[in-house]
């Protein structure tokens, strides 16, 4: 193989990487790459319950040049999973997320922040039990790249919050001493619509 089959290729990837993003750019979530998961005290320090959300949408709006962007994330209640059963059915109920008066939670952010073309912070509101209320996410991971076997341009993300849930109405187990602290982080992996 010559070295201008090699060569052209490779350059012609670096131009539409360098181009792909020099205007707003929106991308959708992969629901099989985004994974809002959590972290949540079980009496008061005797374990930690760890779970995920299986059904998310969301819609990113990227751009690099500006260095600004917002972040759109619906998540369905109801596909909340500890990896047991009752456990589920009972965060379901209405003593805590009453997924059937409540069945989604959202979360609308800007990014900001940016540090080498990439955002540290996404600051936004956080929508949790018929509750709105002011999060700011720390950017742990940021990435945007072409994956050659999918023939896609794709931006990833990995971001970490934390908030109380009585401060959301879901209270349950407060009386037992149970701590209300919440460590919420979401992995997600957007696919650009364009």
């Amino acid at each position: 193989m010559s070295l201008r089959k090699i060569v052209l290729p490779t350059v012609l990837l670096a131009v539409y990487a360098s181009a792909a993003l020099a205007k707003p750019v929106t991308f959708a979530c992969d629901p099989a790459h985004t994974h809002p998961s959590f972290a949540a005290d079980h009496m008061g320090g005797l374990s930690v319950w760890r779970g995920v959300f299986t059904k998310t949408s969301c819609t990113v709006v990227l751009d690099q040049e500006k260095q600004t962007g917002t972040v759109d994330v619906t998540v369905d209640t109801s596909s909340i999973d500890f990896g047991e059963s009752q456990l589920d059915k009972d965060a379901q109920s209405p003593d805590l997320l009453d997924v059937a008066k409540y069945p989604h939670a959202t979360y609308k952010g800007q990014l900001a922040n940016f540090k080498n073309d990439s955002p540290t912070t996404v600051v936004g509101t956080f929508t949790l039990h018929g509750v709105t209320r002011p999060l700011t996410l720390a950017v742990r991971q940021f990435e945007c790249k072409e994956i050659p076997m999918m023939h896609q341009y794709r931006c990833g993300a990995d971001l970490a919050g934390h908030f109380d849930r009585d401060t959301y109405g879901i209270n349950f187990g407060k009386q037992f001493g149970f701590a209300m602290w919440v460590r919420l982080h979401i992995q997600v992996e957007a696919v650009r619509q364009d």
